[in-house]
């Protein structure tokens, strides 16, 4: 009974797979976008979490995601599809968290290092445009604590 649920099983898979489409997903064309955070005059010493959003109309059709999370330096690159890849040209706020890492959890806990200063898109004044075809160096943004 085992092999036969096995093999089934496989036979599904395989059927599974056959049937679709050799197509790849959509993706709209991404240029490289990178900036420093300095948190207070100095370098983070631990990773801030970034979220890029959409100035513009949303794209109901073909939506993205994107955003990064600083090196320990404050240094980062924005990604929508796979790391370091940029984003489409737009109109973009950016909003910022800073938790602590947890290692067991595999993500961030506790509060809001930047006192919610910057995370929401309302209250981030950090705007910027990606342009067709240019990388975007948004230099050292400036944060604080205080």
């Amino acid at each position: 009974m085992q092999i036969q649920q096995t093999v089934f099983l496989t036979l599904i898979t395989a059927s599974m797979f056959s049937c679709s489409s050799p197509e790849q997903p959509f993706t709209k064309q991404t240029y490289p976008v990178k900036g420093k955070i300095s948190v207070d005059g100095k370098e983070p010493g631990s990773p801030i979490q970034i979220q890029c959003l959409s100035t513009g109309e949303i794209d109901t059709e073909h939506p993205t995601a994107s955003g990064s999370i600083s090196a320990n330096d404050g240094t980062f690159e924005l990604s929508t599809y796979t790391s370091g890849d940029g984003i489409p040209p737009g109109d973009y706020t950016l909003t910022f968290v800073w938790k602590k890492y947890d290692i067991m959890s595999r993500g961030y806990s506790g509060p809001d290092k930047l006192k919610k200063r910057y995370d929401k898109p309302e209250k981030s004044k950090i705007k910027f445009s990606v342009v067709e075809g240019k990388p975007t160096d948004l230099g050292t943004i400036e944060l604080t604590t205080k």
